[in-house]
């Protein structure tokens, strides 16, 4: 056999479920509402090793349907596991219609696990000494592991693929050969298949007794070496021991031939590939596979590139087919059913000017430079009023002529009459007030309004082109860089080449507009997308415009003082630890922990079986050893510098010497702002550390910084919708609703609640309404969890209509697959009647939480609507400058103080009206910190 012969056997199953949780919190979701998480992520993995290891042979086994012969031996072998999630259950067929289209054989014998028949193959392979790579995520395999058969580990997070041969396995379960793997897991047993081994034998017991004893049959002919309980447990089990070796033992004797012949690999069949992954939505996957294949056969004719375009638009092309793929999107524009025209003169400005005027509806789009829009420039403005038909506008880069040219359209921009249409229009209005415009009238957002409808998907134009128009967009990538390598922007492209690019964007925005209000009328979401959405528009455009300041001085201050710190939390880490090592690998800071230190014996590991090191992990940890709250403290440090305290300063626009943070409309599902360069949502702010961020944001000169925040507004929204009484009546008396809620569950006078009581009880109300279980909270509260429990009944005894509400929502989701805001913001969620507890418990929670969270996002959103419009009208000087969750800051006079602290707390508590008041607590200050 070729010793050049390089075989790999994926365990399918292994590796589809490990992609289907990997997305678990955000799901890939396409327009049909199918779940193709399971499916995006076994292809990635495919391509990855089909390009990155290029194997000579190649197959993918998976269990059979029906029971296999450990079932027949044992009834309750992987009996606890939970149901198959439906989108893996519907995935699968179409995984398996891929692999065939990949010409990859399929292995799977009837009555044998994938393992078995993996297990086989992999050693008759290796009698044939063919290096054999099997790929899984599971240690089991460790079991076949010889000279030849090798473990593929997939990727994990930020890891690349792993190989282990011999040494890696004994090395990481500490045996003298990789075949003491199956008598490790007949002590120890194996929880995800049910394995039962030798009670009360954990890993640590079973490696000692492997490498004292070398296997189970030798250890059980010499129990008398053992002592008290273990001897006991293990001879009283010696039965159970054996059958759990056999059950964990993989078989080499499947009835399956290894044909290297049948297993060759060959050549993908890509139409039909393109054809499944074009039904399933894998864009971004099509242009990667099939990017270098890919050509155009589209015919472009003299007449059709002579009689609509001018230019040398179409140079590249030949009259049979382009020379450049990066063109073919072009030639579907060849056709009068366009109007696509380039306004490159005065006369023919004015002409168009007088059309634009007189329209009602009005797409716009702006090219630019860049995608910054404070510091991008115009390159051209395109407009569209009637489908197939724009026009665009050559902006020179010239600022003086820039700015004539600008306000020539300024009539058309400030049109109160016409609703302005356009896709991320907030980018569009941003550039152009940098050009001295103000854009008037109704807005109309493409990408918002499909965010309303459909909150999990995708907004990009390519996207929503494709799916509602059945159209795929020109990529500006295609036309910078098709003419040479010297182009970086669209600065360097001539209009002629720009102008079908541009006026393609602004009619397919107006195609979009005129499909998405009717689908916003069929989905009950026209009076949040226009007396919400749209409104907050240009409360954003103001927010990102006026930007805000840094003491750049203060975080210079912060970083030297912080990176001192730094150093010293090293040293002192590296003394408790006994050596040093990189503090920032997980990896090593595990084996220091877990190996060295022992801090605890049974140590949670992940799926590579490398230890978790993870905040929440070490959290739980903090009280075992001194070196567990000094690592924290490093990773705290650590980030605030490399994220923000070094990272703001960057920032900095030149022009304007302040920050622009932008603010986005359509990322969180719960209808949350999110933000970006920099992310003011994730600033920490409970410790002393995070705090000396907020010191550096400073309001303007002559101005006080104001911040103004709403009050326990979740637990409010909590007892509005569910109507409890008792928490009604906590808000109403004024009392601290922690504080109360401690005495109704302690059965105490309030004034009798302890800090520690408070801080349970707070922990509680904003725990439980999440539906966050008795193990979750014992967890975070560093509790027993019959303590969590009693407090979790208490709980409820307390604010029974808490419960009623919670169940309601499960409810109310199961039938209609969705839960609403107050605002009626819909949260779709498509697993809420899973069989399989893990996922439909991740619907279920966010069944209860959707509505509180994107509430509590609609009422600020109604606040800022509603303080911008104030400021407005009465041409007050303060400027709203950040949003952050529930808090508003605010730059504002000295003069105005007063004022405007009246104007904003009114508008945050007038800002909906329910049973209980909102309120908003306020501060003020030289900076961020002193204001609150």
């Amino acid at each position: 056999m070729d010793k050049d012969n390089k075989l790999f056997l994926l365990d399918a199953y292994a590796l589809i479920y490990r992609a289907y949780y990997a997305f678990i919190k955000n799901p890939r979701i396409n327009s049909k509402g199918f779940n193709t998480s399971a499916i995006l992520g076994f292809v990635n993995t495919l391509e990855d090793i089909l390009k990155k290891e290029n194997p000579t042979h190649i197959g993918v086994a998976f269990d059979p349907s029906g029971p296999t012969f450990r079932h027949e031996m044992y009834e309750q072998y992987k009996a606890q596991r939970e149901e198959t999630p439906e989108a893996i259950r519907l995935s699968v067929p179409i995984i398996k219609e891929i692999i065939r289209a990949y010409n990859i054989p399929i292995l799977e014998v009837p009555g044998y696990e994938a393992d078995d028949v993996i297990g086989t193959l992999a050693t008759e392979a290796s009698k044939q000494k063919i290096t054999t790579y099997m790929m899984t995520p599971d240690k089991d395999y460790g079991q076949l592991v010889n000279e030849y058969a090798l473990i593929y580990r997939p990727k994990y997070g930020d890891k690349e693929f792993e190989v282990m041969g011999i040494e890696q396995v004994k090395a990481k379960f500490g045996i003298d050969s990789p075949i003491q793997i199956i008598d490790m897991l007949g002590l120890m047993g194996d929880s995800s298949d049910n394995i039962p081994g030798c009670p009360g034998v954990g890993e640590k017991t079973a490696q000692k007794l492997i490498a004292e004893f070398g296997s189970i049959e030798n250890l059980l002919n010499h129990t008398d070496q053992l002592k008290g309980a273990l001897k006991t447990k293990v001879e009283e089990n010696r039965e159970m021991i054996l059958f759990s070796k056999m059950l964990a033992t993989i078989k080499i004797d499947v009835p399956i031939e290894l044909d290297m012949d049948s297993l060759v690999r060959e050549k993908a069949n890509e139409e039909t590939l393109r054809k499944i992954f074009e039904e399933l939505e894998f864009r971004t996957l099509i242009d990667r596979i099939f990017k270098k294949e890919t050509k155009s056969t589209k015919k472009v004719s003299k007449e059709s590139q002579n009689s609509l375009f001018q230019g040398d638009l179409f140079a590249d092309f030949t009259t049979e087919e382009p020379e450049e793929e990066k063109y073919q999107n072009l030639t579907r524009l060849s056709s009068s059913n366009y109007d696509y025209q380039l306004i490159d003169n005065q006369e023919k400005r004015s002409e168009i000017i007088k059309k634009l005027l007189t329209t009602e509806i009005l797409a716009l789009d702006t090219e630019t430079t860049g995608i910054d829009p404070m510091d991008s420039e115009l390159v051209g403005m395109s407009f569209s009023f009637a489908e197939n038909q724009a026009f665009y506008i050559p902006i020179p880069p010239e600022r003086e002529e820039a700015l004539k040219i600008v306000n020539e359209f300024r009539p058309v921009f400030e049109n109160e009459k016409s609703l302005k249409v356009g896709q991320n229009i907030k980018y569009d209005l941003l550039v152009l007030r940098n050009y001295g415009i103000q854009v008037k009238g109704k807005l109309f957002d493409t990408m918002v309004a499909h965010y309303v409808i459909q909150p999990e998907l995708r907004h990009n134009m390519d996207y929503l082109a494709e799916v509602y128009l059945n159209y795929q967009t020109i990529h500006i990538e295609e036309l910078i860089g098709a003419r040479g390598k010297n182009q970086k922007n669209m600065r360097d492209l001539p209009p002629q080449d720009i102008y079908l690019y541009a006026c393609e964007d602004a009619d397919i925005t107006l195609k979009l507009k005129n499909i998405l209000e009717e689908e916003l009328k069929k989905n009950d979401a026209e009076k949040l997308f226009y007396e919400i959405e749209m409104p907050l528009v240009p409360v954003l455009v103001e927010i990102e415009s006026n930007g805000v300041r840094l003491d750049t001085d203060a975080l210079k201050t912060s970083s030297k003082h912080f990176t001192q710190r730094l150093q010293e939390i090293e040293k002192e880490i590296y003394k408790l630890a006994g050596e040093e090592f990189n503090i920032s690998s997980p990896k090593q800071v595990g084996e220091i922990l877990f190996d060295k230190l022992k801090i605890v014996e049974k140590a949670k590991k992940t799926k590579t079986g490398q230890y978790t090191t993870s905040e929440e992990v070490l959290e739980s940890l903090r009280g075992k050893h001194d070196i567990i709250g000094k690592i924290l403290e490093h990773r705290g440090l650590k980030k605030l510098l490399s994220t923000y305290i070094d990272a703001l300063p960057q920032l900095i626009n030149p022009k304007t010497g302040k920050v622009h943070t932008s603010f986005n409309q359509t990322v969180t599902a719960t209808g949350r702002l999110s933000s970006s360069n920099p992310n003011l949502q994730n600033i920490p702010i409970r410790d002393e550390d995070g705090k000396e961020i907020r010191k550096a944001f400073i309001p303007d000169d002559g101005c006080l910084f104001f911040s103004a925040d709403y009050s326990q507004i979740e637990l409010r929204i909590m007892a509005h919708l569910s109507e409890d009484k008792n928490m009604i009546d906590a808000f109403l008396s004024g009392y601290d609703i922690h504080a109360a809620t401690a005495a109704k569950i302690y059965k105490i006078d309030i004034k009798e609640v302890t800090s520690d009581m408070r801080r349970k009880a707070k922990t509680a109300n904003f725990g439980i309404i999440y539906g966050i279980s008795v193990f979750g909270l014992a967890d975070r509260m560093n509790v027993e969890r019959k303590e969590a429990k009693e407090l979790i009944d208490g709980y409820f005894e307390t604010y029974p209509q808490v419960k009623a509400y919670m169940d309601h929502s499960i409810k109310v989701a199961q039938e209609k697959g969705y839960v609403e805001t107050v605002f009626h913001r819909k949260r779709f969620l498509p697993d809420i009647n899973s069989r399989n507890a893990v996922v439909r418990g991740y619907a279920e929670r966010n069944a209860i939480n959707a509505p509180i969270q994107g509430s509590a996002a609609d009422i600020i959103k109604v606040a800022m609507i509603r303080i911008y419009e104030r400021f407005q009208k009465e041409q007050v000087k303060a400027k709203m400058i950040l949003q952050v969750h529930d808090e508003l800051n605010f730059s504002v006079p000295a003069e105005e103080k007063g004022y405007i602290e009246q104007i904003v707390i009114e508008e945050m508590e007038r800002a909906y009206a329910m049973h209980v008041p909102l309120k908003a607590d306020c501060g003020w200050g030289n900076n961020w910190l002193e204001a609150h």
